[in-house]
């Protein structure tokens, strides 16, 4: 199994448990789905009285993105202009990553950096934006959004942004 984790923080993002597919050698498209956790019943052997019947307790469910609850990813806003700050800096920091690890693909990785940011900054009002566990603004901007169906939810994440750990 393959951990995906952010190459500037360290967090995890998402593994290969969840489909997945490569966008032109640049993005990565996590499939994930809701999902019930919590409301486990559990007997403690106790007997509520028959007179007064006890009390119903909430079950305690809740439902829940399966990617956003396995790797703990909090939800964050922005606007458009905070978040063209934002991607501006992070696709600086990537570029200069792979000029000092990998200057073969850093050339690849310029030419295609502002056609795929272009089409996010085109569809902004479609993602929600989530932040890794540690929270830390170096780290990567996970998006969601939805299918076509309006139902399926999907993470967009930069491929040159994470690091493939085998487990």
């Amino acid at each position: 199994m393959l951990l995906y984790t952010d190459i500037f923080t360290g967090d995890e993002l998402f593994s290969d448990a969840y489909p997945l597919k490569r966008i032109d050698d640049f993005l990565y498209e996590v499939d994930c789905a809701m999902t019930t956790v919590g409301g486990e019943a559990i007997n403690i052997g106790a007997n509520p009285s028959a007179e007064d019947g006890g009390e119903a307790l909430e079950d305690g469910a809740e439902l829940v993105n399966n990617v956003v609850y396995s790797f703990r990813l909090q939800s964050t806003s922005f606007d458009k202009k905070s978040y063209m700050t934002y991607i501006k800096d992070y696709m600086k920091r990537l570029q200069a990553k792979l000029a000092e690890t990998d200057p073969a693909r850093a050339e690849e990785f310029k030419a295609k950096a502002p056609v795929h940011v272009k089409k996010i900054l085109s569809n902004f009002g479609d993602f929600d934006f989530y932040v890794s566990e540690s929270m830390n603004p170096e780290g990567m901007v996970p998006l969601l959004n939805y299918r076509e169906d309006g139902v399926t939810p999907y993470f967009t994440f930069f491929a040159h942004g994470l690091k493939e750990v085998k487990l």
